[in-house]
């Protein structure tokens, strides 16, 4: 075992169910060779220590601009404090998976009893075996509910040096039912912490969930995120992910269409700069008839930074009619940037439309030298053709509030790279 494991498993406290859980990624380590992880090293990682995190106190400044209702963790702990889930309306329950661990009917976080064994999901199975807390929200039939949902992951600065953290979350939208759902990932100081979580996503028949994750992690930190979405038929998930943050992100993104009609729409935006290293894998499987899906992702490394995108789209037998498109483009802004890109399509089925497409490249020089033409500056052309090529991801959020956050987060993040 390396420091990382050993010191998780010191800070162990849980019972004899999930100690074994602990033990078989003790027994097995964190993957060295798997393919999933060919482009994302953890050797410096399995070499750092985490103590366990503590719940702090953070300045109410840091949460000004987001509305509630809001529930907000810091440090992997529930601030009641910052939480503010007055406003929700009658048919929606939202709460602290703690809360739902103190009560006697085990069926509401019978999520939790859901096992990974692959050797490649290490983070899955650290989270199954450590996680107590998260959000648990779920939407009664026929409930729409108007104004967005906020989660909010603070990491914060503690006494004892860099903490781990594991989240687990669970969404569940029952049959007509609409979320809006909004996550944040913010830093309140400087750290270098470990956060893991897991969401899982329930979207019952003609249902609609939108999702919009903002990452904007501390710049040392390191997070791991995997998202786990189950559609049943005529549901609808759409999301946009901006990763802008952290040193080392991984983020997976697994959806089941397993119901007729079924759609999904997420596109997002990876930004790697400095030296940060950015990983999006995409797993979605076609498993109904007349499903879709249409994948939109942006990439941008610049100085030393390196993006990773896998998107991969396969396409059982019986799931005829399917309509399947993926595009991922990128941008190289340094001579010592890196974008690895793998576009998967696997198709099983007959009567399907399906285009996948993935490109690599630097600003285009005519574009360039036609805004330079009518006087703007070269930094400030640049700016304006790298700020159009990822704010296209920004057209898919419905809600102008969640859509301005976005984008001013985005800004921001472009703005430090230079663009």
């Amino acid at each position: 075992m390396g420091a990382l494991l050993d010191s998780l498993a010191a800070g162990f406290e849980g019972d004899a169910s999930r100690r074994a859980l602990l033990d078989e990624v003790l027994r097995d380590g964190l993957p060295q060779r798997a393919e999933s992880w060919k482009y994302t090293s953890l050797r410096q990682l399995e070499r750092r220590s985490f103590a366990q995190a503590q719940a702090v106190a953070i300045d109410a400044a840091l949460l000004a601009a987001i509305p509630a209702p809001r529930i907000v963790f810091v440090n992997g702990h529930f601030d009641a404090a910052s939480s503010d889930l007055s406003a929700l309306p009658a048919g929606i329950e939202a709460g602290p998976l703690s809360r739902l661990l103190q009560g006697d009917d085990p069926r509401a976080v019978n999520f939790l009893e859901r096992r990974y064994q692959r050797i490649d999901e290490p983070f899955a199975r650290l989270n199954a075996a450590f996680a107590r807390e998260g959000a648990v929200i779920r939407v009664d039939a026929g409930v729409q509910v108007a104004s967005p949902l906020h989660i909010v992951h603070v990491g914060a600065p503690q006494d004892g040096g860099d903490a781990a953290w594991h989240l687990r979350h669970f969404i569940e939208l029952r049959e007509g039912a609409s979320l809006q759902l909004v996550e944040h990932e913010l830093a309140a100081g400087e750290h270098a912490h470990l956060g893991n979580a897991m969401l899982h996503a329930h979207v019952a028949r003609g249902a609609r969930l939108s999702h919009v994750r903002v990452q904007d992690a501390a710049a040392r930190a390191s997070l791991f995120a995997r998202t786990d979405a189950v559609l049943a038929g005529d549901a609808g998930y759409a999301r946009t992910d901006l990763e802008l943050g952290a040193a080392l992100s991984r983020h997976e993104l697994n959806v089941r269409l397993e119901g007729d009609g079924a759609s999904l729409q997420a596109d997002g935006v990876l930004l790697a700069d400095g030296r940060r290293h950015v990983d999006t894998r995409l797993g979605i499987e076609h498993l109904a008839r007349d499903s879709r899906c249409n994948l939109t992702w942006r990439g941008l490394a610049g100085q030393r930074g390196r993006a990773v995108f896998h998107g991969g789209i396969t396409i059982h037998p019986g799931a005829d009619g399917t309509e399947a498109d993926l595009s991922n483009k990128n941008l190289l802004l340094s001579n010592e940037a890196e974008v690895d890109t793998q576009p998967v399509l696997v198709i099983n089925a007959d009567e399907v439309k399906a285009a996948h497409g993935a490109t690599v490249g630097q600003l285009d020089a005519t574009a360039l030298f036609y805004l330079r033409s009518r006087g703007l500056p070269e930094p400030q052309a640049r700016a304006l053709l790298t700020g159009a090529f990822c704010r296209e991801v920004l057209n898919a959020i419905s809600d102008d509030t969640t859509r301005a956050l976005a984008d001013a987060a985005l800004g921001r993040a472009l703005a430090k790279l230079g663009a």
